[in-house]
């Protein structure tokens, strides 16, 4: 009977499956040595050994060019320790923090922003320091929304995810309780009816946001585990970063949005890659996603349309650096709006409507 599949964690399970050769070990052994490795078989079982630049490898097999740190990047891009009060708590926005209850996840992107922090190595939150957590969210009034994120929140067990939803139930201001995952596409045999039961909390909202950034990722059993989620009453929305290599052309992400609309996710987020070091091969420039967001607005649905963000460095927060569409016209009052074509029109004050009518 053959094995089942498992995790890639090593670089001989990469080299075995067929990701790396042995020309690259030397170099590859040290990117290993700083960033932690997981590809599920999900994942593996995706890629496309024949493509140099298949987009899900790019997402998750280890480059060399992950030791190439370049001027601007850091450990901590978008800021988390300036915000965190206790361990496991960041309060950047008033009326919510982000609980990381754990540093592991199911796989471990190339790209990720706090790869500096997360890993099988990494010290998990101890039930000592979730009580500290949970105590400052429970003096906190103004915090409204819990965002459990990590590592991802979803690799833990059913048991351990009810006992801290139940405890954030019991904290009446706490109305929203959110979750940030890649486990419903990178492991989703883990949605299991009884993980959804414990996301539930009475009297509270639940989300998922998932994190997707390639329309293959949305298998058949992806979407299954979606679906045994938003059956349950769970609203998903997505999270996607903009990848060099990735996704960076508007059929690609159109693609990818169309999946996700099909799948019952609303399209939410689309990152600009964050400054952590050794990503700067994967990241795009602004512009670039400007543009992108252009061509989405002038081809696809508006179901999937995300806000495209940045995450400020330093911890200063997250706004939308989408195209603006309007701009302020030559007279008061009056505005030039450019259509999905590029094209411009003027935009008359109700005064002026009809007599330009």
């Amino acid at each position: 009977m053959n094995a089942a599949p498992k995790t890639l964690r090593h670089l001989s399970d990469l080299q075995g499956a067929g990701l790396t050769s042995a020309d690259q070990r030397a170099a590859l052994e040290k990117v290993a040595a700083q960033y932690a490795i997981a590809i599920t078989p999900e994942m593996t079982e995706l890629i496309d050994r024949a493509d140099p630049r298949d987009p899900i490898a790019r997402q998750f097999v280890p480059d060399a060019a992950e030791l190439d740190a370049t001027p601007g990047e850091r450990a901590d891009p978008i800021g988390d320790h300036a915000h965190s009060p206790v361990e496991g708590i960041v309060h950047r926005y008033p009326d919510r923090v982000l609980l990381k209850l754990t540093h592991v996840c199911a796989v471990y992107c190339r790209f990720c922003f706090r790869r500096e922090m997360i890993g099988p190595a990494a010290e998990p939150l101890t039930a000592g320091q979730l009580d500290v957590a949970l105590g400052y969210i429970a003096a906190h009034p103004e915090i409204w929304e819990v965002v459990l994120t990590g590592g991802d929140p979803l690799v833990l067990s059913a048991r351990r995810l009810r006992q801290v939803v139940s405890r954030l139930s019991a904290i009446a201001h706490v109305k929203v309780i959110r979750v940030h995952s890649r486990v419903p596409v990178a492991d989703p045999a883990c949605i299991t009816p009884e993980l959804v039961r414990a996301l539930k909390a009475k009297g509270k909202a639940t989300y998922v946001v998932l994190h997707a950034n390639h329309a293959r990722e949305l298998t058949d059993a992806a979407r299954e585990a979606c679906a045994r989620l938003i059956d349950a009453g769970i609203p998903m929305l997505s999270q996607s970063v903009l990848l060099r290599g990735v996704n960076d052309d508007a059929a690609t992400l159109g693609a990818l949005m169309r999946a996700l609309v099909e799948t019952r996710v609303k399209p939410y987020y689309l990152h600009q890659g964050d400054l952590a070091p050794g990503t700067a091969h994967l990241r795009t420039g602004i512009g670039e996603g400007q543009d992108l967001m252009r061509a989405l607005r002038g081809r696809y649905s508006g179901l999937c349309q995300p806000t495209f963000v940045l995450d400020i460095p330093g911890g200063w927060g997250k706004v939308p650096i989408g195209p603006s569409a309007a701009v302020a016209g030559d007279r008061a009052g009056q505005w030039i709006v450019e259509d999905s074509a590029g094209c411009r029109h003027r935009y008359p004050p109700a005064a002026d409507a009809d007599r330009d009518s």
